[in-house]
């Protein structure tokens, strides 16, 4: 493997040494190195994250991948190290955050382009704050099975090279409630161009550090973005598209983030941080799979462009110093607005099959009354030929609701045309990550079968497939994962 660490060499880094808890001033990083666990044990790679890095089948499949993908031996060139970074979390500024558990080993240079390799769990860091730096298997499961299941859905993601089981216990407190507990540990290998983040020009910015701000900027730029090199205001604009472009796939697809902190931005557009996310269900535009933020539902499904709006707004603010007015930024951010309300108004019509999605609103208005299954309703919806709803009856949690749709149906059949089911089918997966799904492979895994986190990635691989054979996995949220833990709420401890 070829690293060229440009991250490291060309921004400055922490001159003290060591894993002390502190506050690390005028610096983008701090060198540490990943602690070494008891016995790591590959639980499932993906074979595309392989090709992409250029790694043969057989190393994956060695007891040397997962030493080195475990934290247990670095291979020539990496340079492990943890960012540092600052964030506004659930609306609140809190201050330095950085990679608390998180430690990059590099950027490796292929035929594909320049990735960053990044354990999650693999130890403490100057960061960690009072935690240990680790990652349970439960949340790395989760976090790894999402990343690919993303990509393949064609949403804008970082992806996931590994899963290694380590062999330690970790304890934690899943909810919060005081019943800690010892869980199976874990670590994911996540992989992107970059892992930068809103937070990273938050945190110089809020001390008055406008240099290292200008200097991150410009590294970015030229690094992430070199078709802008010294365009600032170019690729401040770029940045709100690509963030509207994201979450114009996550409404598409039904994907709710749960813990859309600055910190949790990608200044790439990418999906990061993948923690107590979920899938819509029954359709609710209200529903968070956060139990922390189940007060006050602040990245509820409906209200995540929103919050991405006042995200930008949050890096807009780091970055007024480096601007001569504010208008360069002001313009990014109507960007946003038109370029979001552009995307929903042709995905809204690309999932009804229509020409416009003059009917969406009150679509989902009643698919939220009466109970019923977001990706389930529209795969099916490229089978109606009439004003029967039988082509979409298994999306219904109370069978008892449908006649409420029927009036919706007979306006929506009269524009339907035949031959629309491909162009359908095409942005309406059958196969989405169910949190119930998920919980049950996580469920295996803790017995120490991995063949349940493996099969539910071969599925997830193909989501616009019929898959014969795999239609369970296409099934509706069975009635005891309603309220299961893991299956309808969870929470940040990981």
């Amino acid at each position: 493997m070829r690293f060229d660490n440009a991250f490291i060499r060309d921004l400055p880094g922490d001159p003290e040494t060591g894993l002390r808890q502190r506050q690390v001033q005028s610096a983008c990083y701090s060198r540490v190195s990943p602690t070494p666990v008891a016995a790591p044990r590959l639980v499932a790679a993906s074979a595309e994250v392989a090709a992409l890095l250029g790694l043969d089948p057989a190393y994956v499949a060695s007891p040397e991948f997962a030493c080195v993908f475990g934290g247990n031996d670095l291979i020539a060139g990496m340079e492990p190290f943890a960012v540092n970074y600052g964030g506004h979390q659930f609306g609140n500024w809190a201050g330095q955050l950085g990679d608390g558990r998180a430690i990059s080993l590099g950027e490796v240079l292929v035929p594909s382009g320049r990735w960053e390799l990044q354990l999650k769990g693999a130890g403490p860091t100057p960061y960690s704050r009072r935690g240990d730096g680790r990652a349970v298997l439960r949340s790395s499961v989760r976090e790894f099975l999402c990343s690919e299941a993303m990509f393949h859905l064609g949403v804008p993601t970082t992806r996931a090279l590994s899963l290694v089981a380590t062999g330690d216990q970790v304890v934690r407190d899943m909810f919060y409630d005081g019943n800690a507990q010892a869980e199976p540990g874990a670590i994911v290998c996540r992989v992107a161009p970059s892992f930068i983040r809103f937070g990273n020009f938050e945190l110089p910015a809020s001390r008055g550090d406008i240099a290292l701000v200008a200097q991150l900027v410009d590294f970015t730029i030229h690094r992430d973005f070199p078709e802008l090199e010294g365009d600032r205001t170019a690729w401040f604009h770029e940045v709100c598209r690509r963030t509207a472009v994201m979450i114009d796939h996550w409404m598409r697809v039904g994907f709710v983030h749960g813990v859309m902190n600055t910190d949790n931005m990608s200044i790439l557009g990418l999906t990061l941080d993948y923690g107590p996310y979920g899938w819509v269900d029954n359709y609710d535009p209200d529903w968070t799979p956060n139990t922390t933020d189940a007060q006050g539902r602040r990245y509820r499904f409906a209200a995540q462009p929103q919050v991405a709006h006042w995200n930008l707004h949050r890096l807009a603010n780091a970055l007024v110093p480096l601007f001569d007015t504010t208008d360069p930024l002001t313009e990014g951010l109507e960007l946003f607005v038109r370029e979001y309300q552009r995307l929903e108004q042709l995905t809204a019509a690309a999932k009804l099959g229509l020409e416009d999605g003059t009917l969406f609103d009150e679509l989902t208005g009643l698919l939220a009354q009466a109970e019923v299954d977001m990706t389930i309703f529209f795969r099916g919806l490229a089978n109606v030929d009439g004003p029967s709803l039988e082509p979409v009856r298994e999306a219904f949690y109370r069978p008892e609701t449908m006649p409420l749709l029927e009036p919706w149906l007979a306006r929506y059949a009269a524009l339907a045309k035949p031959g629309r089911k491909a162009a359908m089918d095409a942005v309406n997966p059958k196969y989405v990550l169910r949190n119930y799904l998920a919980q049950e492979a996580i469920d295996r895994a803790e017995q120490g079968d991995d063949l349940g986190v493996q099969e539910l990635l071969e599925v997830m691989r193909r989501p616009y497939d019929e898959q014969p054979g795999n239609e369970r996995y296409a099934a509706r949220r069975p009635d005891w994962a309603r309220h299961k833990a893991g299956c309808s709420a969870l929470s940040c401890s990981s």
